[in-house]
């Protein structure tokens, strides 16, 4: 670590839990970041300034003028510009250091699992559930943690499943496969600004402490916020031991599972 990273990180630094040590932790460390929108937009900014050795950014959108209510990332100039290319900039004038590799594509299929394999963390920043279940599978296949956010309304959850623990549950064990609730979009039922940027840098948060390997995750909790009465509330998220998504890998196969159900 050079003299300007020391000034640039003096105030992580500072921290005994991170110090210097775990500074050097985050600037190798690998974050995946799928979402370039409401909670991207401060989960990118934070885990840039903190120091986040190289940054994957997945999207396939482009600025709308909708989006500035929230997206912090862009402003007026980036309307109609893909958005990991306007946020790759922002990024690189704010902390030229780093590496970011802003990808315009919606990822599935083999491609995800690379991405998610090549990463030491992973943070779905998305707005629907069959692109989270996706993400968890890849998560779960490459034992890699997640950190999940959503925001709707006035209400926001963020979780992290830890996929390096066999204790820790995936996203299908709280919500498996047709159980969610009806899906909602920003576009349509709207969203109160500051709460994607609560959500996002808790998010932030939770990727930091992964990757300079400090604190006490959410994993195994599901943090729950009313931005409109400013309340939060936790909720214990067990593993499922019969899950059909990570319930193999915990000596629980699935097909064993499924065949007492039949009985």
């Amino acid at each position: 670590m050079n003299d300007d990273q020391l000034l640039r990180y003096s105030r992580h630094i500072l921290l005994d839990e991170i110090g210097i040590e775990g500074q050097v932790r985050l600037m190798r460390g690998r974050a995946l970041v799928i979402g370039a929108g409401g909670l991207g937009s401060p989960v990118a900014l934070y885990l840039a300034t903190s120091g986040v050795g190289r940054i994957t950014l997945v999207d396939d959108d482009t600025v709308d003028l909708t989006n500035l209510q929230r997206q912090i990332l862009f402003a007026m100039s980036d309307v109609g510009s893909a958005k990991v290319d306007a946020a790759a900039c922002r990024l690189a004038a704010i902390n030229p250091e780093i590496q970011i590799a802003p990808l315009r594509e919606r990822v599935d299929g083999e491609r995800l699992e690379r991405l998610v394999a090549a990463a030491d963390v992973v943070l779905d920043c998305t707005d629907n559930f069959a692109t989270r279940h996706a993400i968890n599978r890849a998560c779960v296949n490459a034992q890699r943690p997640l950190v999940s956010g959503a925001a709707i309304r006035f209400d926001g959850q963020i979780a992290v499943f830890d996929m390096r623990s066999t204790e820790s549950p995936c996203y299908h064990c709280l919500f498996g496969d047709g159980e969610e609730l009806e899906e909602t979009r920003c576009a349509t039922m709207g969203v109160f600004a500051p709460l994607v940027g609560i959500v996002g840098a808790t998010q932030a948060a939770e990727a930091l402490k992964i990757l300079a390997g400090v604190g006490v995750t959410l994993a195994g909790r599901l943090l729950l916020i009313d931005a409109l009465t400013m309340q939060w509330r936790e909720l214990r998220v067990p593993r499922d031991s019969h899950c059909e998504v990570c319930a193999s890998r915990r000596g629980h196969p699935v097909a064993e599972h499924r065949s007492a159900s039949a009985e």
